[in-house]
């Protein structure tokens, strides 16, 4: 028998990961040349060339003894170093080594931090829509997780209604800029109001609210779009980054957190997220590509190929008569399902070979989510698919 955690985390498994299993299905059945699978945000873009220069010079120059062995939890000081350096240099802050915990991805590192951070019942603010694996991730530390709805005028946080769900057991709020699944990118007014709402609570309320910032799409903007660096703005930022996205490794599971020596508690915080990376049995971060990333840290994203999948993409739905907010990050769509149960409008669009997300997923209902981190032929090949798909529900 398994746990009954378990058997509810069981049934409630991944949409993404069910559309992405029917999509192989569906390649072996009619050739993968037929099927538009929008539903995994895997990139379809090659690394850039540096982290394939970086790989092969490690493996010539390194011991490998050395490079394929054990090290601090926290990982090799000298890549620490590096990303702290390289942070200080972008964002003009001032981090140490100590400050950087290199992690196995954005997923590794926030539930080495909800570890480390929460007590039975503690609470975790979210901001619908969310990536729905918060929700595991917390109740993995039997935390609650506490959804502020989404506004979807613009998909931008709802600061009233966030500030009126910040409880005594809040201990953090996550914030997820540019977004999973709108690509709708916070502000710098839209951080400062939500830092001086939590700075009014904690001294309210006598506690300490951490502010934890999931940031696998930093890179990915378009139109020249800024992404404010949150731990300037609060003092109990934590940043949870990856690489998966920006050098598309995400099968390599190589990220850091960033626990800046201003946040309350900071070093105990520091030595205990240490603790949790061992426990959770992580043990550390990849060697191998911790010493890869240290290299391609000035290494950039292919924007502009997923810019020409976004304007591609969103003019053809748009003209179609599907309605969606333009996403100024990240590699998704958020579109309005043409009817209320969107779950039936997927299981409709398989019909035509398309596999997108229902917004249930990300707790926001009525919507659907498509990855266009796919290649442009597919976007192109896609679109009278696309077509049929809206003539049958009407769209215009």
């Amino acid at each position: 028998m398994i746990a009954d955690k378990m058997k509810a985390l069981v049934n409630n498994s991944s949409a993404i990961r069910a559309m992405f299993e029917e999509g192989k299905k569906l390649a072996k059945e009619y050739g993968a040349e037929n099927v538009y699978d929008f539903s995994l945000g895997n990139p379809n873009v090659p690394a850039p060339p540096e982290v394939q220069a970086a790989m092969c010079e490690i493996v010539k120059e390194e011991d490998p003894v050395v490079l394929h062995g054990y090290m601090s939890n926290s990982g090799y000081e000298d890549v620490r170093q590096a990303v702290a350096e390289s942070l200080n240099e972008r964002f003009d802050t001032s981090f140490e080594k100590e400050n950087i915990i290199m992690t196995v991805g954005a997923a590794g590192g926030l539930n080495v931090i909800l570890k480390t951070l929460l007590n039975p019942q503690d609470e975790v603010v979210v901001i619908a829509p969310y990536f729905g694996e918060y929700n595991a991730y917390v109740s993995n530390y039997d935390g609650v997780v506490v959804v502020v709805s989404p506004d979807t005028r613009d998909f931008k946080p709802n600061l009233k209604e966030l500030e009126e769900k910040l409880t005594k057991r809040t201990k953090a709020v996550i914030v997820n800029s540019p977004n999973n699944p709108t690509g709708v990118v916070y502000s710098e007014a839209t951080i400062q109001k939500l830092a001086d709402i939590l700075r009014r609570k904690q001294q309210e309320f006598g506690t300490d609210i951490y502010l934890i910032s999931d940031e696998p799409y930093r890179e990915l903007v378009y139109d020249g779009v800024e992404v404010p660096y949150l731990t300037k703005y609060y003092e109990n930022t934590i940043v949870g980054y990856s690489f998966s996205k920006s050098l598309s490794l995400p099968g390599e599971r190589i990220g850091y957190l960033v626990i800046p020596k201003e946040a309350a508690d900071a070093e105990e915080i520091q030595a205990a997220a240490n603790v949790a990376t061992r426990i959770l049995g992580y043990v550390n971060a990849p060697s191998f590509m911790q010493k890869v990333v240290a290299r391609c840290l000035e290494a950039k994203a292919d924007v502009p190929y997923y810019n020409r999948n976004r304007e591609a993409l969103y003019h053809a739905l748009t003209e179609m008569g599907f309605h969606c907010i333009k996403p100024e990050g990240a590699f998704y769509l958020f579109v309005k399902s043409p009817i209320e149960d969107e779950k039936k409008f997927c299981e409709a669009a398989k019909k035509y070979h398309i596999l997108i997300v229902p917004g249930s997923s990300f707790s926001c209902p009525g919507y659907v989510r498509i990855a266009y981190c796919v290649s442009y032929e597919t976007i192109l090949n896609s679109l009278d698919s696309f077509r049929k798909l809206a003539e049958e529900f009407h769209t215009k």
